[in-house]
């Protein structure tokens, strides 16, 4: 596919930048000291989760939208989408009168259902995952003549997704390197092209562009390890934005002309960089808005120290129950909650000399459970579930040290 014509060009993302201008925030691109440090590059945060709809999707979903016929916008648009591009289809489409049917699947969660009604939208749940939903909008399209507007594979899509690739350029003096989260590349792919035609067109060194995907569906790296789409097993990740089964067959020749190296990411670092940005930069991020931040926080990229970077945190539309586990799990992670079980006497007084010995350490205990007939207790022994916070691995060494100093015999419960 590398030979393929480039169906997005720069001036296609120039002329999206137009019909954007008076209708899309520029979202603020400010370098992160704190993050800059834990990193060892010079990172700045491009903030497309302060966008009206919560993500960058509504970029692409506008500029298809803008350049709709007279006689497409009376028939209306329908899109499949399990959130952020049912939001921005939705609220641009609303705002210009056009009909926006909604296809998402029946697991999407409830907010993002609420969501996508409160701008406008007519929702029918339908299928079980997007593919479903997919071939449920498509069948539509074809029913009543109305306009699919695709989350990726489409150039007008990609081309709106570009004009994130100027305001770049412009924001960050010097800019060096781009890491950009990937599903089904359409996001990747116009920045791509914009930030790599701009520096040809300038006479400037190359900007080095970086994709990260989530380890479950590994979508695009896949397709560009074999030259052409493959489609990949189901699997369920907090990053459902970039939950992608199969690359684009218009995103991939993009991808394998501008993006220099896609690495991937798991469960648990996208947590923690979900964790990281609400904690220490006061930033809202959706898992898939999170996954760049997190390959940078791992390393994975080849990025030289110190290189002026751009990372961008995609969406911010995360449900609160799941935002409620990561935040959990993230402290759990870092040391800062831990649960024990401890076998004690059961005697009067033996709890009283156990949280005298924890509260000496500084932990604060946060739930307790007692338990007389399993973990193989032995008769006139008990044993407890203590859930602590603590400040950190070091606190908690400390304490598991004095614990066994005095004869306690305890378990770390995962």
């Amino acid at each position: 596919m590398s030979g393929t014509t480039p169906s997005v060009t720069f001036t296609d993302i120039l002329a999206a930048r137009e019909r954007l201008a008076a209708a899309v925030y520029c979202t603020p691109c400010a370098r992160s000291e704190m993050l800059s440090r834990t990193t060892g590059l010079n990172l700045h945060l491009k903030l497309e989760n302060l966008q009206m709809t919560g993500s960058f999707k509504e970029r692409g979903a506008l500029n298809k939208i803008a350049t709709l016929t007279p006689e497409q916008a009376r028939r209306g648009v329908v899109a499949a989408s399990a959130g952020n591009h049912a939001q921005g289809v939705a609220y641009h489409a609303t705002r210009r009168g056009i009909r926006a049917v909604i296809v998402m699947p029946l697991t999407t969660p409830l907010v993002k259902v609420t969501a996508t009604r409160g701008f406008g939208a007519e929702v029918l749940l339908h299928g079980g995952n997007y593919d479903e939903a997919c071939a449920e909008a498509t069948r539509l399209c074809a029913v009543e003549g109305m306009t699919f507007i695709h989350p990726f594979d489409d150039p007008l899509v990609i081309a709106g997704q570009g004009t994130i690739g100027l305001e770049l350029l412009e924001q960050v003096e010097g800019l060096e390197a781009v890491v950009v989260p990937v599903g089904g590349g359409g996001l990747i792919a116009g920045i791509g092209c914009a930030v790599k035609q701009t520096c040809v067109r300038n006479g400037r060194a190359p900007v080095r562009v970086v994709g990260v995907q989530t380890s479950r569906l590994p979508s695009m790296r896949q397709a560009v390890a074999e030259h052409h789409p493959v489609t990949l097993e189901p699997a369920t990740t907090i990053a459902d934005g970039i939950a992608v089964r199969r690359a684009g067959e218009i995103t991939l020749p993009l991808v394998e002309q501008y993006v220099d190296e896609i690495v991937t990411v798991d469960e648990d670092e996208i947590a923690s960089a979900i964790l990281t940005l609400l904690e220490r930069e006061k930033t809202l991020a959706e898992g898939a808005g999170a996954a760049a931040l997190a390959a940078l926080l791992q390393r994975r990229t080849t990025l030289p120290a110190g290189a002026r970077t751009a990372v961008l945190v995609g969406g911010g539309n995360i449900d609160v129950t799941l935002l409620s586990r990561i935040i959990e799990r993230g402290l759990v992670q870092d040391g800062r909650l831990i649960r024990l079980r401890i076998h004690l006497l059961d005697k009067p007084g033996a709890l009283k000399e156990l949280t005298t010995l924890i509260a000496a350490h500084r932990a604060n205990i946060v739930d307790t459970l007692y338990n007389r007939a399993y973990y193989g207790v032995n008769l006139g022994d008990t044993a407890i579930d203590i859930t602590m916070e603590t400040r950190g691995p070091e606190q908690v060494e400390e304490l598991l040290l004095a614990l066994g100093e005095a004869g306690y015999h305890y378990s770390r419960v995962l």
